[in-house]
């Protein structure tokens, strides 16, 4: 970096600046802004004045300025250059550019069209053709818990508790433990059975009609894997310190229990059973009261979050979920993301008041398992630098 850009990074210091200053700066595109936002690059927040809309790090600005001399302007490349104190990490799991979703070269939404859970753990996980999941059978002492979420953490965490530490062991068996712990948690969510796909055991457990568990096949699928995010860091750093894959992928799950994603998730639900009344009517006070409605928009997929279209073209809705997104989207302006997606189908399922959290953790939880054996196999190592800015030693 140029000495000019240090000097537009200090005078940048604590400065928050709209989205029409960072496009004349970086002279990019409102898409290559957003995809900014959504690697971590720069960080943006709601404008206090007005939370429709938000500002920008101008320090971020400044910054990403100053190194992207090679970046052609409305192009965001998908393997971008490091940014002085910006932490890389090389992941082999997904990729998301261009407003679509890669499995490792697969795009995500094709894939889910035919791929059960099984396969898509295979994929992420590299496992090529070897099968991890044959022959799994029922662990005789499950996992107990007042609700499916709760079994969920309870079955994780007793394997992250049981398993030795990943460090000098083989892929292999690494692929089989994810895999053994994953058959726990879906034996602890559903309850024990018949050998059934995951998608299969999980419909049965929440009593769902047998031809419906296709879309909750596609959910889970599509919920695996997206992007670099405090779980993914949280899965990475785990298991980088030696971690199990359960070990690890359980420090993700406890911080995407807490993500804005899933804060976003419980808005919508509660959401969409309000406008499942009165669709028209939700959309409208929400816009009055806060200017925009929970889930509908994205800065990561401004054209379309495009696993909420896979998700949801084949779901054969009812007219009353059906307006809900109609209602929405024409109230707010913007697409349906994921979680309104999810939240839909989860009403259209008839699952529990909460289902569509936990469609997505669970879904999740391939792909975290993903970044576990990333990064234990193939991952480069993670550095941080703790900097001590308290008070001095024996100051007063």
């Amino acid at each position: 970096m140029t000495p000019a850009a240090d000097e537009r990074i200090g005078e940048a210091g604590g400065r928050w600046i709209p989205r029409a200053e960072v496009l004349s700066m970086l002279g990019v595109k409102t898409q290559t802004l957003y995809a900014y936002v959504s690697r971590g690059r720069i960080t943006a927040r709601p404008d206090p004045s007005d939370p429709r809309r938000s500002l920008y790090a101008a320090a971020d600005v400044a910054r990403l300025k100053g190194s992207s001399g090679g970046e052609f302007a409305g192009q965001v490349l998908p393997f971008e250059p490091a940014v002085k104190g910006e932490a890389v990490i090389q992941s082999c799991v997904s990729l998301t550019t261009d407003g679509r979703i890669y499995y490792r070269g697969r795009d995500a939404t094709e894939w889910a069209q035919g791929a059960t859970v099984e396969e898509t753990a295979r994929l992420l996980w590299g496992c090529g053709d070897h099968n991890p999941f044959a022959g799994l059978g029922v662990r005789v002492d499950g996992a107990s818990g007042a609700s499916p979420r709760a079994r969920l953490f309870a079955a994780l965490s007793r394997r992250a508790e049981e398993d030795e530490p990943s460090q000098g062991r083989d892929v292999t068996s690494l692929q089989r433990e994810a895999a053994t712990a994953l058959n726990e948690v879906v034996d602890a969510m559903a309850g024990p059975g018949p050998r059934l796909f995951f998608h299969q055991r999980l419909a049965r457990g929440w009593k769902m009609l047998e031809r419906d568990s296709v879309h909750l096949k596609r959910a889970l699928v599509l919920a695996a894997d997206h992007d670099l995010n405090p779980a993914v860091l949280a899965t990475r750093a785990a298991a980088s310190g030696g971690a199990s894959p359960a070990g690890a992928a359980m420090a993700g799950l406890a911080a995407l229990s807490a993500s804005p994603m899933a804060r976003t998730l419980k808005a919508v639900i509660v959401y969409v059973i309000e406008a499942r009344r009165d669709p028209a009517g939700a959309a409208r006070r929400h816009m009055e009261a806060s200017g925009a409605i929970p889930g509908f928009g994205s800065e990561s997929f401004p054209l379309g979050d495009p696993r909420a279209d896979a998700l949801l073209a084949l779901a054969d809705l009812p007219p009353d979920l059906t307006a809900v997104l109609r209602e929405g989207e024409a109230a707010s302006g913007s697409r349906a993301g994921f979680a309104v997606a999810l939240a839909v189908l989860a009403r259209r399922l008839d699952l529990p008041r909460e289902g569509a959290l936990d469609m997505f953790l669970v879904g999740r939880l391939t792909g975290l398992m993903a970044h576990a054996l990333d990064q234990i196999t193939d991952g480069s190592p993670i550095r941080a630098r703790l900097r001590y800015v308290g008070p001095r030693p024996g100051a007063e």
